[in-house]
């Protein structure tokens, strides 16, 4: 029996702009065709976070700049979504973490999970050494260099850890802006920066 193929998939939740960053997804796709032998599917698949497919699904991705705040159904499910093994790789697209969207979705965390549930991970973690190594932790976009957002770079990610895994990454960078180009750019940068996308899709799926 083949592997399972790859799919990317994108949480529409009810609140707030879920859409962004369109063509990152098969920039991401064309990457691990590239470094991998996974086989993908090479359309994104965007699902409602209060549907059943959240269930098929065990590497998702939710982003935005404006308010997070889920319905009863959407929590419901997410909470449920993240404790039985699924991951939710979340990225702030104002790369602020002072902005709308980090303090509302992490008031929603506290709200599901307990106060302070996202918590700083090392730079040492096993997700920086899941596929390309990262010795100094998360690399820095070009948003936070050029001083966008809150103008800090921030030298961490943070997470929900379940059972001793990552559930819920979350990353104030902007990694979907930073990787919003088309594929076939790639060629022009001097270092490919979709390579940690690589790291966090392969934790995910190990």
């Amino acid at each position: 029996m083949g592997r399972a193929k790859f799919t990317f998939t994108r949480l529409k939740y009810r609140s707030g702009d879920w859409n962004t960053d369109q063509r990152m997804p098969s920039n991401i796709l064309n990457s691990l065709i590239e470094y991998t032998t996974i086989p993908v599917n090479l359309q994104e698949k965007v699902i409602d976070l209060g549907s059943s497919e959240l269930f098929q699904s065990p590497f998702t991705y939710l982003s935005g700049h404006k308010l997070v705040q889920f319905d009863t159904h959407e929590a419901a499910y997410f909470k449920k979504y993240v404790q039985n093994g699924g991951f939710v790789f979340v990225d702030d697209c104002n790369h602020d973490i002072d902005g709308l969207f980090a303090k509302s979705f992490e008031a929603q965390m506290n709200s599901l999970f307990g106060t302070g549930v996202l918590k700083k991970i090392p730079n040492k973690h096993d997700i920086y050494h899941s596929f390309f190594v990262f010795e100094k932790g998360p690399p820095t976009t070009s948003f936070e260099l050029n001083g966008w957002g809150d103008d800090l770079v921030h030298d961490y990610l943070k997470a929900i850890t379940i059972n001793g895994r990552i559930a819920v990454l979350y990353s104030n960078k902007d990694y979907g802006c930073e990787w919003d180009y088309d594929f076939r750019n790639k060629r022009f940068l001097a270092e490919d920066n979709t390579k940690f996308a690589m790291n966090i899709i392969m934790y995910a799926m190990g």
